[in-house]
């Protein structure tokens, strides 16, 4: 089979396309072909040795993916040859074939694309781990999402609008902003022209917001939580302006909001079941036609190393897919 592999640390370009002995059902273990994966951020810095994780060489970059399954090892039940099925390993999944154990799988349905399903498990697993999950998001509440036009802030914005909440887009250009709106965004703020925190206090009448969602960090991240309204819960979701904030906790305590830690990858270890059950729920509103994940390109897997430059320069808007 053929296999994307990361042979030594560098940029997309030093990939390489190469074909590998067929991986086998071990007991307990699940072979699915792979119909589609995804690409994520976290790829382009994984390959250059920049990430947490650190994979034994070589492995391949992809985190997500779709398709059928091909064979089951001895002991498993959940899971028989051609379902169709997506799920979450962290890196390895772009190649033609991929083991997995049944707890990294769901099944989805007929009616939803290989190329949508393979990109639903981190952006908007994340998502809805983070509002459900930690944020404890209800209809009505308003919801801040920062960094609205970036990969988890567009899943931010459709998720909460189908979860009933008043979604406050914020980005740092008109054209971000324009496509928050085309997501579900009820309203929007620029703060690269005007400030974050007097910003979401004019558009909440000076309440502030429920919930803040924040992938950006940096100066931003003080901002919002001065932002928050009583009681409030400010989400820590990533660090996409590179510097860590430190926050006055004398702000937490006087606004009695809370600071919520959002670590997706660890919860989906820690909890498989709960983390199976967002799934499905995404799957569900998918297949309702609530959620529509815009893919911003499907590439063959010859082609990964493009695709992984345009994520890296920051070009793509929604989901990059890989079909190999």
């Amino acid at each position: 089979m053929k296999a994307c592999l990361c042979k030594s640390f560098g940029p997309p370009s030093s990939l390489v396309i190469e074909e590998i002995a067929d991986p086998v059902a071990e007991p307990g273990k699940i072979v699915v072909r792979v119909k589609a994966c995804a690409l994520n951020f976290f790829d382009t810095l994984i390959i250059e040795n920049k990430y947490q994780y650190k994979p034994e060489m070589p492995f391949s970059p992809s985190a997500e993916f779709s398709g059928i399954v091909e064979a089951v090892g001895d002991g498993v039940t959940e899971f028989a040859a051609g379902d169709r099925v997506m799920g979450y390993v962290g890196w390895g999944a772009a190649r033609e074939k991929i083991v997995v154990e049944a707890r990294d799988i769901v099944q989805i349905p007929d009616s939803v694309a290989f190329e949508t399903a393979a990109g639903l498990a981190v952006t908007y697993g994340t998502t809805l781990h983070a509002y459900r999950d930690r944020g404890d998001l209800k209809a009505g509440e308003t919801v801040a999402v920062l960094g609205a036009s970036g990969g988890v802030g567009q899943a931010a914005v459709e998720i909460a609008s189908i979860m009933g909440a008043k979604v406050i887009a914020c980005a740092s250009s008109e054209e971000k902003l324009a496509f928050a709106r085309s997501l579900g965004a009820d309203l929007t703020l620029n703060y690269s022209k005007e400030p974050l925190k007097e910003g979401l206090k004019a558009l909440t009448d000076g309440r502030g917001v429920d919930v803040v969602y924040d992938p950006v960090g940096g100066d931003l991240a003080e901002q919002a939580v001065r932002a928050t309204a009583w009681g409030g819960r400010f989400l820590v979701i990533g660090f996409a302006a590179g510097q860590i904030p430190k926050i006055p906790l004398n702000i937490v305590m006087l606004k009695g909001c809370d600071l919520r830690g959002v670590f997706w990858g660890a919860a989906v270890t820690r909890d498989p079941e709960a983390n199976k059950e967002n799934m499905k729920q995404l799957l569900a509103w998918v297949e309702e036609g609530r959620l529509k994940p815009h893919v911003h390109g499907v590439y063959p897997l010859e082609d990964i190393a493009t695709a992984l430059e345009e994520i890296a320069a920051r070009k793509v808007r929604g989901k990059v897919i890989v079909t190999p």
